[in-house]
């Protein structure tokens, strides 16, 4: 237990200083002052930082690798050492830890993401679920590592916070008959 403990503490401390740091094009080092995102997700994975951020960057058209490294076993204190990524997807900016299988993703943190119509709902829940990920209810759905999403069109709130009690209910209703979000069976 204490071998995994400096691992997991080790880890962290790599990992929020990848995410405080970061070399720009000019190799000057960046701080945490020069960086406007305050709060800065950390996802960790068991392996293959690099593949991770790739994924995701597939998934996300606008995103952009912004920093990888790979430190081995004397560096990280872990056997097999630990790689991070910093990504920024959708404007932004997660921190992906590849450092052991002692962690897995659950239900409890999820991201939204809010879609401009029933087309791009149809896009990213068929990205997130395809090739390993797993549909869930009322537009829940995870990813191929595990990670919980919300496709959510935006219009879907309009139904549900409408003044119209009846709007509100049908809408209300027919998500929990749902997988993927489809706004023509709730309006």
């Amino acid at each position: 237990m204490r071998k995994y403990n400096s691992i997991f503490w080790t880890s962290i401390v790599i990992a929020a200083s990848i995410s405080i740091t970061t070399c720009s094009k000019e190799n000057k080092i960046k701080t945490m002052t020069d960086t406007v995102q305050k709060i800065t997700p950390c996802l960790w994975v068991e392996k293959d930082a690099k593949a991770v951020a790739n994924y995701y960057l597939s998934i996300f058209k606008d995103g952009k690798l912004k920093d990888f490294r790979r430190f081995d076993p004397n560096e990280s204190g872990n056997d097999a050492g630990l790689e991070t990524a910093v990504i920024e997807i959708a404007g932004i900016e997660f921190s992906i830890l590849a450092a052991g299988p002692l962690f897995k993703f659950n239900e409890a943190v999820s991201f939204v993401i809010n879609t401009k119509d029933q087309a791009e709902t149809d896009y990213f829940w068929e990205a997130l679920t395809s090739n390993g990920g797993e549909e869930g209810s009322c537009g829940w759905c995870k990813d191929k590592y595990g990670l919980s999403w919300q496709v959510v069109p935006t219009e879907y709130f309009e139904l549900i916070h409408s003044n119209d009690p009846m709007v509100r209910e049908k809408a209300m209703k027919n998500t929990l008959k749902q997988k993927k979000l489809i706004l023509s069976e709730l309006k």
